[in-house]
């Protein structure tokens, strides 16, 4: 909104406000705007939620027993904050005529509202299990259908639809329809993904703020016609502005942490863990950089297939190949503390992220 009305209304006049035509100085703006609002609006809006929840988020019965007391009674939909922060900031420092930011934006509230209705029933309900998963699953689905239809076939750039490789040079395989199958695959699958790795205090938020400052790097250089070349990249016009909307989200996502740091004053529960999943997979896929996810993404992936391989374990021997799934709870289980567990979670994230950037030097 500042740039649309300052720069384009003034900046031919005042040339100091050149400075808001660079997408770096405006994501970093945005990023400052969001970690400020979401700590001005944090003990307000947490003050609300325990007030609206009165025992607050339920808790695993079948979870390691610290949580039942550790975590008793902690409000959640603390997601909704990070959202209203990455709207907020991204309206006012991203190019309003950029289809991606609003695609950005859209994508966030669609899933979030689907992480909403799941809190929502958990509490009404006291239940931790909220809405079905065929539900759940159901509307993930939709939501990712209409916006993949929206980027990559109402209005499509060259290669739109097609899966570009990393490592291998120019190596691309065009998909056609069946890219709207991809495409939906990739969205659900991390919006599920970082939902599972969200189970305990701050371990999602460092993976997502380290890819989201991954995806931020990987769409600049992509959205740039000279950097693209140079590397040996698809160069897709305009999904650099998806970098003013990820400096939202790393901001908004350092706001949280200083209130969901152990012990936690708010969870962000599925509406925020749903909503950021969802918007990562759909800048992969913008950015065309989704066979990188599972690399920069590395632990939502760990722990999405530690929870398959449980399941198929158990349903083909009867036993557990985990002590408990998602991983991070079996490593509570082997006795590791909470904050052994995130932390070595992180490290583990921000070197698959430095793998993930080292690979543009490989193309």
């Amino acid at each position: 909104m500042l740039y649309n009305i300052i720069y384009k209304g003034f900046g031919s006049t005042h040339h100091v406000l050149n400075v808001l035509r660079y997408v770096t100085f405006r994501s970093i703006c945005a990023f400052l705007a969001s970690f400020c609002l979401v700590l001005f609006i944090g003990p307000k809006f947490i003050n609300l939620l325990k007030k609206r929840q009165a025992n607050g988020q339920p808790i695993r019965d079948d979870g390691p027993q610290s949580h039942l007391m550790s975590k008793k009674g902690t409000p959640t939909m603390g997601g909704l904050m990070i959202i209203c922060s990455v709207l907020c900031s991204t309206l006012l420092f991203a190019d309003l005529e950029n289809t991606n930011a609003w695609l950005c934006m859209v994508v966030l509230l669609g899933f979030g509202g689907i992480g909403a209705i799941d809190d929502f029933c958990k509490i009404k309900k006291f239940d931790y299990h909220g809405i079905s998963g065929k539900t759940k699953l159901l509307m993930q689905v939709a939501v990712a259908g209409i916006c993949c239809y929206l980027a990559f076939y109402v209005n499509p750039h060259p290669g739109a639809t097609k899966l570009f490789f990393p490592i291998f040079k120019n190596y691309q395989v065009e998909l056609g329809a069946f890219f709207a199958l991809w495409a939906i695959l990739v969205m659900v699958g991390s919006s599920n993904a970082v939902n599972l790795t969200d189970g305990l205090d701050g371990l999602a938020m460092g993976p997502v703020i380290m890819t989201s400052i991954c995806f931020a790097v990987l769409s600049y250089l992509v959205g740039n016609s000279i950097f693209s070349e140079y590397l040996k990249i698809m160069h897709v016009p305009g999904v650099a502005e998806v970098c003013v909307f990820l400096g939202g989200l790393v901001g908004a996502g350092l706001g949280f942490m200083w209130y969901n740091a152990p012990p936690a004053k708010v969870f962000m529960g599925d509406t925020g863990s749903v909503a950021i999943g969802g918007v990562l997979g759909f800048v992969a896929l913008l950015s065309k950089q989704e066979l990188i996810y599972p690399l920069v993404g590395g632990v939502f992936v760990i722990e999405a297939i530690s929870v398959i391989l449980q399941v198929l374990y158990f349903k083909i021997t009867g036993k557990r190949a985990f002590l408990m799934a998602p991983i991070h709870h079996h490593f509570e289980k082997k006795g590791w503390s909470e904050a052994t567990i995130v932390f070595r979670f992180w490290i583990i994230s921000i070197m698959l992220g430095i793998l993930s950037l080292a690979t543009l030097k490989l193309r």
